[in-house]
């Protein structure tokens, strides 16, 4: 058994070296900050409408959480308000290998939560109920049928929640693949081009400034994940938004003895396209405490009592690195976006013990595979666990795109379709409205529906 990151299929991703540019566009109509699923969507998106965006990311795409998630593509569970995009999401990623040329691992498999408690069972029905008005096929299934799904599990489950239609895909994959699909399609995407800031003119943003150098723009997205609230302080825009730290690993192939996705108490597991396992822990919060905890502690009081039982909190690095950082910077000068290209947390070693602990309890016939590979990433949360999209602050043209929650992937091509329709002006079938940040400063009650 190891959990030494030996074998670099998911780290590759964001390992090696970084090449500047040679150089970058003058002008474009869009300009995107951030290279995860979320933004290279919309710039794939946008430039099948012909749209002239460019797209920057400081380090690698798919370098943070976009990479390192555990690759569920689930309708299931959802807080309502996402579910029409998730469901145009899902439509989309099952035409998505034939629309690039280009594998992503994506099946449908289902997805499963088991109750251990017959309280589980009750929760699990008042969803479907919400299901049922988006027509989704999730129905709640007893012990015997789950035993059908799942080969040699031991936990005494009462049984589940299953959405058939839900599935999975390789995070390592699939963002690298959209962002090839979007340069083929006219985008331009730099990576190891950080953006600094952003000018104005007359009200309206006018350029996005590089650490190459400017470019003319008149629209701005900032999906740019969990650096997202930092980037919108130093323009004066509060976004409250905080990171919890996931750890993840996956097996080497082994025995089949689940086509779905499983989340439970004690692990969450999902079948890979190599015919091995991605695992993690299924009751574990890992947050630093820094800064940013107790300037949003207030707003994020109702998702903390949420998880207050699988919530662990540290105060250690995490604080003093984020109260080092500057909130403001001279935009001819180096950014913390330059100095910390990428948000690359250890993997828990606590929570890798537990996490092979739980798997060979849960699947014996698993027991002794190996864990080949382990990583973790920073999942950037915001205080109702759902995203926040829209114009923001009092410069005309800026935009974000974050804050999903730990929902990010699965959702991400459904997102940067809605997304360029708002930013070009089209039509556009998904009502953004619910996703407003000023829903967190005039006074809506603020009722997490979802988990991270």
């Amino acid at each position: 058994m190891t959990t030494e990151n030996n074998d670099k299929v998911v780290a590759g991703t964001w390992s090696g070296d970084l090449t500047p540019p040679d150089s970058i566009p003058s002008k474009a109509d869009v300009v995107i900050i951030g290279g995860g699923i979320v933004g290279v969507s919309t710039a794939w998106f946008l430039a099948r409408q012909g749209v002239d965006v460019v797209l920057c990311e400081k380090g690698y795409i798919a370098g943070e959480q976009s990479g390192r998630n555990w690759g569920w593509v689930r309708q299931q569970g959802r807080d309502p308000r996402e579910l029409p995009m998730m469901i145009e999401s899902i439509r989309i990623f099952s035409e998505l290998e034939a629309e690039i040329g280009e594998s992503v691992g994506f099946s449908r498999g289902g997805c499963l939560f088991t109750a251990n408690r017959e309280k589980d069972l009750q929760a699990f029905h008042e969803w479907v109920e919400i299901a049922k008005d988006f027509e989704l096929d999730t129905r709640v299934i007893d012990a015997t049928e789950l035993s059908t799904l799942v080969d040699g599990a031991t936990p005494n489950w009462y049984g589940a929640m299953y959405t058939a239609s839900d599935g999975r895909a390789e995070p390592h994959k699939t963002t690298p693949a959209i962002a090839r699909a979007a340069v083929r399609a006219g985008a331009t995407i730099v990576t190891s081009c950080a953006v600094r800031g952003i000018e104005s003119s007359a009200g309206r943003v006018s350029a996005v400034v590089t650490e190459h150098g400017p470019i003319s723009t008149s629209v701005v997205l900032c999906a740019a994940g969990a650096w997202t609230s930092m980037f919108c302080r130093s323009m004066g825009i509060s976004v409250p938004q905080l990171k919890v730290r996931g750890t993840v690993a996956r097996t080497a192939p082994a025995e089949k003895v689940l086509e779905s996705n499983i989340f439970d108490d004690r692990i969450g597991i999902r079948r890979r396209d190599d015919g091995g396992y991605t695992i993690a822990h299924g009751s574990v919060l890992d947050h630093g405490i820094t800064p940013a905890t107790f300037r949003y502690s207030f707003k994020f009081i109702p998702a903390l009592m949420q998880e207050i039982k699988v919530l662990r909190l540290r105060f250690g690095k995490d604080f003093f690195d984020e109260l080092g950082m500057p909130t403001k910077w001279a935009l001819d000068q180096a950014s913390p976006f330059e100095s910390n290209r990428v948000l690359n947390p250890e993997p828990s070693k606590r929570v890798l013990r537990g996490i092979r602990r739980n798997l060979y309890e849960v699947f014996p016939k698993l027991a002794g595979v190996d864990i080949v590979e382990a990583w973790a990433g920073m999942v950037e949360t915001s205080p109702d666990v759902v995203p926040m999209i829209g114009e923001v602050g009092d410069i005309a043209g800026f935009h974000i795109a974050t804050g999903f929650s730990g929902h990010g992937f699965g959702i991400g091509p459904g997102a940067g379709k809605a997304l360029a329709a708002m930013l070009t002006g089209g039509e556009n079938s998904i009502d953004l409205t619910p996703f407003r940040l000023s829903r967190f400063f005039d006074g809506t009650p603020i009722r997490p529906m979802s988990t991270i």
